[in-house]
């Protein structure tokens, strides 16, 4: 996710601009017309300022007539039905393969459509007022991630701007009843076509809700709306001397954290999402409001919703409200940097550090080719060599102390250049190369698009893994930069390739899949921090198993009978029962 948004920041930034205008001025003239016959002409005046209704209205219609599965005290019983097995519909890639299953290479999403009923427009207008508009412009905007390979054949039908958790169940409800697909919308930070709309239908934003409902300083936590950027809340707490430890792209909001289960640099001391969570509020596919938990800091209550809600990516449910634990700002920081002459001995090193039960902050590794990309993209003349960044925190002698064993540890892996700031200007500067990774390899192929891989492993793979990987990204002819969260095992290649060029999009491809095959044979992940949307899907069976997937289809299909919530992501579709 840090990725994806400081790349959506670099060629959206502009674009955004000018939409919110279009926004404003749709929301407003849509929004005014509430009877049936005026939505009439709202729509055809909609269709008819982007060009033709082929192109303007993509009809969504499900070719799967879902099995309903009740819920009972211990099992799940299916209704009965005209379709033999719970499966998606046969769309295949050019291979034969179902899109988005085992083995796909497709990265286009297919869809089908039926006629958003006017009905139901009438009634997200009477629910939402002028928050809802069918302009195609702020439609295509948000049916087309800026930083995603990943691309669908049609669009949402209509986008709707809710400002409370009531107008979010009556909405959820409204669709739920004419059986229309919905696709949560936050930050639009995500890489993996989380907020695609292969089946068109209704795009809920988010962005409106960002209240902070309540803040417990003594008890360290804070409730908030999901449209609330983590920065943002950051803001807010800093004059408490609190904050919250999750830093993925600067645009992510607190809602799409908590879908993808993200974590950030700062994972490998406070965690990922699912450890900085303490309760949510969820509207499920119904309409009905369920609160996973209460405030407390640990409950043995029932089954854990909150954990199941968090990671889901809208296809549970859409959160409303977030209950998040914080952490007290530290008193002292010290940022430290050095140079190896290869990756394999940088990743040691990281390993080494963890062993040595130091607690450290951060710790991340770019590789020679990013450390160009940092020259060229701002003017230094660091060496281009792979370096590893820490951080430490604590007392200023606590710090002092971390830094010296590091020192040590260093040495004696080949490293060199070892230097560290304590002045919070230096260790801004020093912090800043980090940052801004992207930026810096886009410097090196300014026009071009980047596959962003996400595996993880458990930590003593990592060193091989990244190994293994290099020699396969030197030998390519693509540009591969490298940066990893070599603290818990987390790396990403940015693979820079050429859109227009099918057989360089196909290299970037396979780079990915060697990577990911590469991490799973080390009982790793295909998706550390990223999540799954629709790129990742194909790597599930592998790693999961059948049977794990056909519990979480269950699972979706006792909560959401109609599959509204997100579908198409998550669960691969040759997933049957």
């Amino acid at each position: 996710m840090a990725f994806n948004s400081l790349c959506r920041r670099l060629r959206a930034s502009s674009s955004r601009a000018i939409l919110e205008g279009l926004r404003g001025r749709a929301r407003y003239s849509q929004g005014r017309h509430t009877s049936a016959p005026a939505q009439r002409a709202l729509a055809a005046t909609a269709a008819g300022s982007g060009g033709s209704d082929d192109r303007r209205f993509w009809l969504w219609s499900s070719a799967l007539v879902p099995l309903a599965v009740a819920a009972s005290a211990g099992s799940l019983a299916l209704r009965s039905s005209p379709e033999p097995s719970l499966c998606e519909a046969p769309d295949l890639d050019v291979g034969g393969v179902m899109v988005g299953g085992k083995g796909s290479t497709a990265y286009l999403v297919k869809g089908s459509h039926k006629e958003v009923p006017q009905e139901l427009i009438d009634e997200l207008v009477a629910i939402c007022g002028e928050n809802v508009t069918m302009d195609y412009d702020e439609r295509s905007f948000h049916g087309k991630p800026q930083n995603s390979f990943h691309k669908a054949v049609n669009i949402p039908d209509v986008v709707v701007f809710p400002r409370s958790e009531e107008e979010v169940s009556k909405i959820v409800k409204s669709c739920n009843k004419h059986k229309v697909p919905i696709v949560p919308y936050g930050g639009a930070t995500s890489i993996e076509g989380h907020t695609l709309s292969p089946n068109g239908g209704v795009c809920i934003d988010m962005t409106l809700m960002k209240r902070v409902k309540a803040l417990h300083v003594e008890d360290m936590d804070v409730v908030v709306e999901p449209g609330i950027g983590w920065m943002e809340l950051n803001e807010y707490l800093e004059p408490y001397g609190l904050f919250f430890p999750l830093d993925p792209g600067p645009g992510a909001t607190i809602g799409g954290m908590c879908a993808t289960r993200c974590s950030g640099s700062l994972a490998v001391r406070y965690g990922t999402m699912r450890d900085n969570v303490i309760s949510l509020q969820v509207v499920l596919a119904n309409g009905d409001v369920v609160k996973t938990a209460s405030r407390a800091r640990k409950s043995a209550a029932g089954y854990d919703l909150t954990r199941l809600m968090i990671g889901s990516e809208g296809t549970l449910g859409v959160i409303t409200e977030v209950t998040l634990r914080l952490q007290k700002i530290p008193q002292h920081s010290v940022v430290a940097m050095c140079n190896f002459p290869s990756v394999k001995d940088a990743a040691d090193v990281a390993i080494a550090a963890m062993h040595s039960g130091i607690q450290v902050s951060r710790v991340e590794l770019l590789d020679e080719v990013m450390m160009k990309g940092v020259n060229l993209a701002n003017g230094k003349d660091l060496p281009e060599l792979p370096t590893l960044m820490f951080e430490f925190i604590g007392t200023e002698a606590y710090s002092l102390e971390q830094t010296n064993i590091v020192q040590k540890i260093v040495s004696e892996h080949n490293g060199s250049d070892f230097v560290f700031a304590r002045d919070p200007e230096a260790k801004k500067e020093l912090w800043k190369i980090r940052k801004e990774a992207l930026w810096a390899s886009f410097a090196m192929e300014p026009t071009f698009e980047a596959m962003i891989t996400d595996v993880c492993v458990p930590l003593s793979h990592l060193a091989e893994l990244i190994a293994r990987s290099k020699q396969e990204l030197d030998a390519s002819q693509l540009t591969c930069t490298i940066v990893a969260h070599a603290g818990d095992g987390n790396f990403h290649t940015l693979v820079l390739f050429d859109p227009s060029e099918d057989d360089q999009r196909q290299e970037a491809e396979r780079l990915n899949h060697l990577m990911v095959h590469i991490a799973l044979s080390m009982e790793g992940t295909c998706t550390g921090e990223h999540g799954v949307g629709t790129g990742k899907m194909k790597y599930l069976e592998e790693e999961l198993g059948m049977e794990a997937l056909r519990t979480m289809k269950k699972i979706k299909q006792a909560v959401d009978p109609n599959n509204i919530m997100n579908p198409g992501k998550l669960i691969p579709p040759h997933v049957c029962f």
